[in-house]
């Protein structure tokens, strides 16, 4: 049989492809001028614990779930239709280590997305 270099075996144990769907999918940042944002996907059955609690996870619960990002991130939002995706945010200028707002990222970053907001719209 063919070989994949993902799995031991082809085509995947059920187990590997449990694992596999579990791990988290993360999109790219995005951000406003106060902002950047961006979402995780979980597998679809994370969805049901997080609408039958109706509330915004805290750091623990989504660390919890298997999703890794640096410091700061704050579960902001819930996508109804699609509870198992976990909507994120921190405000521009956020020092990755300490979760803190760094005053000077905080101008660098909100000085880029103006810079990058000027350009698109002269584009």
């Amino acid at each position: 049989p063919v070989q994949s270099a993902r799995f031991s075996s082809f085509p995947p144990e059920p187990a590997a492809l449990r694992a596999m769907s579990s791990q988290p999918e993360y999109s790219d940042k995005y951000s406003d001028g106060h902002y950047e944002y961006r979402h995780v996907i979980l597998a679809k059955e994370y969805g049901k614990s997080i609408q039958k609690g109706n509330r915004l996870l805290s750091e623990t619960e989504w660390r919890g779930m298997n999703v890794q990002q640096s410091r700061g991130w704050q579960h902001y939002a819930i996508h109804r239709p699609e509870p198992h995706i976990l909507l994120f945010r921190r405000p521009l200028g956020t020092d990755p280590v300490t979760g803190k707002v760094n005053p000077e990222l905080q101008r660098q970053a909100k000085e880029e997305y103006q810079r990058n907001l000027e350009e698109s719209r002269s584009a």
